[in-house]
């Protein structure tokens, strides 16, 4: 097609088209107020609430152990299958030994705390948010013991009272810090992440 003055105009909207075409187009915004494009909404409440759940249990239930159990005079719930036996813990969990390193698992925790709290900022799973809830929570419930028990802050023995046949002596902090690493190997394991994306989806 010629215009007036015997010019194509086709060259003019082919080059309108490239134009079109070269303009970046402006990334998608993955969250705006905690909520995906995709609809998923961030999950730290739910994982505040575990956490919570898991921490208050375990501090509750240290304190009725402490104040009504003789240190070292186990009672006997199923027989030998599981009994209440209060003890005090300078080292690892289930009580594995490492009572000269009490400062270094203190500062593990810290470590792990500051961790899980950062991640939160990017959680948009409720599976991750439940396992990591459950690791928060037994993280700070053994870390409280560390800071606030004798013979000093960051030096305080935990307490453990659950002991079940050929197993270390333990409390629910220790329980929930398996439970919730188990989960987080799982959900790893089958390609979920803590974004909410889905990797077998994807595929």
């Amino acid at each position: 097609m010629e215009t007036a003055n015997g010019e194509s105009a086709l060259p003019a909207a082919v080059s309108g088209d490239e134009s079109d075409a070269e303009q970046p187009q402006a990334p998608e915004a993955s969250s705006v107020d905690g909520v995906r494009a995709d609809g998923r909404k961030r999950r730290v409440g739910v994982l505040l609430v575990v956490a919570a759940a898991v921490y208050a249990l375990d501090v509750v239930s240290k304190v009725v152990v402490a104040a009504t159990m003789t240190y070292g005079s186990p009672i006997r719930l199923l027989g030998s299958a599981l009994q209440l036996d209060y003890t005090r813990n300078g080292g690892a969990a289930f009580s594995l030994g490492g009572t000269g390193y009490t400062v270094v698992f203190t500062l593990i925790a810290v470590g792990v705390v500051t961790v899980i709290l950062r991640l939160a900022r990017k959680l948009f799973s409720v599976r991750w948010a439940i396992a990591l809830g459950l690791l928060l929570g037994g993280a700070l419930g053994n870390l409280t013991d560390r800071i606030a028990r004798a013979p000093g802050v960051f030096r305080g023995w935990v307490v453990d009272f659950i002991e079940i046949p050929h197993w270390p002596i333990f409390n629910l902090a220790d329980s929930a810090i398996c439970v919730g690493g188990a989960l987080m190997v799982l959900l790893a394991f089958r390609g979920l992440h803590p974004d909410g994306t889905d990797e077998r989806a994807a595929r």
